[in-house]
């Protein structure tokens, strides 16, 4: 059993059971989240499909840790200019765990 649902403007393919990173949300760790915006859910092969989201289906998540991600490094050149620009930042995300798909 598997659902697709939009978390933070994204959208996830998510099972029972399974951790996934999310953009920051708010909350403390161990605090229990609902996302009712499901947008496709498969239960052994009967498949509902909402238009957009279904309705009173909903993905229940805790939240295990808040961390940062890995640096990403922006490098810019301009060729026979002498400009060249390095910056980075890391993305603050969430790991939370998928506890079931009702």
């Amino acid at each position: 059993m598997y659902a697709i649902v939009e978390i933070a403007g994204q959208q996830f393919k998510v099972q029972g059971g399974q951790s996934i990173f999310v953009h920051r949300l708010e909350g403390n760790v161990g605090d229990k989240l609902e996302f009712g915006n499901v947008l496709l859910k498969d239960d052994n092969g009967s498949i509902a499909l909402g238009a957009p989201f279904l309705s009173g289906a909903k993905v229940v998540a805790t939240i295990e840790e808040h961390l940062k991600g890995d640096k990403v490094i922006i490098f810019k050149k301009k060729r026979r200019k002498g400009y060249k620009l390095k910056k980075g930042h890391r993305q603050y995300l969430t790991k939370i765990k998928v506890d079931n798909i009702a």
